[in-house]
């Protein structure tokens, strides 16, 4: 059985709360030349060779691959499953599955929920101007004010060689992004098996604070982000704006959202777009702080770094993201298991623990963050008797031509309702890199000017 690796066992169960932490030691900075990577993954691959070195030449790109068309095409077509992960099996892989996936088989083994289990691929590269800036934000970057804010970073990961759960958040949090729009259709599946358009929107998608690679972190926003929705009737027409912070959520200091109601033809502040409010965008069967697996203010809960562990997680779906139709990978109970692909990697593993006194619909979460992307790409949720309740995955793919990677499309499993979701992912041909508006529109006149009178 594979034990969870910790970094020291000085942080195995340690919660962060109250001090500041320090940032490395120049020695140990100069890891990111030798064995770990310049984003601060194990350079090396794992001893059973199932998870290969860091490939630091990047994703090939395919021969089929019109540059500039941001249609991207798959670069491993050919490949084929090394094992399949199912009903009848899935305890024999225990070790290399999360708590969640471990409920989902639990659940839907017997109905056909399976894991198709590829090569691993570990080919994420991005400009070397971050990979400067993840050099020097490792001996100058450090968490303050109860770790609400991050001092002394440049665009890049604050924390490229974490000691803390908080540490390896922000560094999710503020993980390397580069603009996109697109248009999508976001699904829930009833627990009767029916599918049921809860939204379809453009979202348009900027990153200010990567957009200054030599200012300091801090002052510009991590991103904005503007939807506009088509669908369903009744909320056709609103828009919702959400400026989200580079490097503080100290009072005053966080996420800025608005929104512009078409019954009351305004734009409002709108505060309660965080935490655990309910999101309308998947019909309520998701928070919004559950978007993109976990965002926004760390303040409700403690905070614990469990390590790190090898688990199969979804990785390289360009067919997933960029070819298949809704229609397509939408099941009765689960997502079609022939449109995912899955892949094991080194997760960072931190657990956040509801605060006394604090209220959330969720007492405990669970998050993996991969070593190679800090993006969180599976979490499990659980009620306030301690039940797994909803379970998420995260649907990602290199953007090979630009250096980026694109993980915005993910759902949820509610393992107690027996519901799913399925949200952001593009519509195919409708994914484009950069947008075409200017800084006004992601501004809140600019949901005034757009709004429908």
């Amino acid at each position: 059985m594979m034990q969870m690796k910790t970094l020291a066992a000085l942080f195995l169960g340690a919660c962060v709360t109250g001090a500041a932490t320090a940032a490395v030691s120049p020695e140990e900075a100069a890891r990111l030349d030798k064995d770990l990577t310049p984003m601060g993954a194990e350079r090396a691959g794992n001893a059973d060779g199932s998870i290969p070195p860091w490939n630091a030449a990047g994703t090939p790109i395919p021969a089929d691959f019109v540059a500039g068309s941001d249609n991207y095409v798959n670069p491993y077509p050919g490949e084929k499953p090394l094992y399949s992960i199912d009903g009848s099996n899935w305890q024999q892989y225990a070790d290399v599955l999360t708590e969640g996936a471990k409920g989902i088989f639990e659940k839907y083994g017997a109905d056909g929920f399976r894991m198709d289990v590829y090569p691993t691929k570990r080919d994420f590269v991005v400009p070397d101007w971050l990979y400067r800036n993840n050099a020097r934000n490792a001996t100058a970057a450090t968490l303050e004010a109860d770790g609400q804010k991050v001092v002394g970073h440049y665009p890049g990961v604050p924390f490229p060689i974490p000691q803390t759960a908080l540490e390896v958040l922000w560094n999710h949090l503020t993980r390397y992004i580069t603009d996109f729009s697109l248009d999508y259709d976001v699904y829930y599946v009833s627990a009767n098996g029916k599918p049921i358009l809860s939204t379809t929107a453009y979202i348009t998608d900027v990153s200010p604070m990567y957009a200054q690679p030599d200012k300091p972190a801090g002052d510009e926003p991590w991103i904005k982000l503007r939807i506009n929705y088509s669908a369903p009737a009744r909320r056709a027409g609103e828009i919702l704006l959400v400026h989200e912070p580079g490097a503080d959520y100290t009072a005053g200091k966080g996420r800025k959202a608005w929104q512009y109601l078409t019954g009351q033809r305004r734009v409002r502040l709108a505060p309660a777009v965080s935490f655990d409010t309910p999101n309308p965008g998947v019909a309520g069967t998701s928070t919004y702080d559950d978007s993109y697996i976990f965002n926004g203010s760390p303040e409700r809960y403690d905070w614990t770094l469990l390590g790190k562990k090898e688990i199969v997680i979804p990785a390289s779906n360009y067919d997933f993201l960029f070819k298949h139709e809704i229609k397509d990978v939408l099941g009765e109970k689960f997502l079609n298991p022939d449109t995912v692909r899955w892949e094991k990697h080194r997760v960072w593993v931190i657990e956040a623990n509801l605060k006394e006194g604090m209220r959330h619909l969720y007492a405990k979460r669970r998050f993996y963050i991969d070593e190679d992307r800090w993006a969180a790409l599976a979490s499990e949720n659980y009620d306030g008797r301690g039940n797994l309740w909803r379970v998420q995955f995260a649907y990602g793919a290199n953007l090979y031509d630009i250096k980026s990677n694109f993980h915005f499309a993910y759902g949820a499993y509610d393992l107690l309702q027996n519901i799913y979701n399925l949200n952001t992912k593009p519509i195919p041909g409708k994914y484009k890199n950069g947008v075409t508006e200017d800084d006004k529109y992601f501004t809140p006149k600019g949901l005034a000017r757009g709004g429908i009178r």
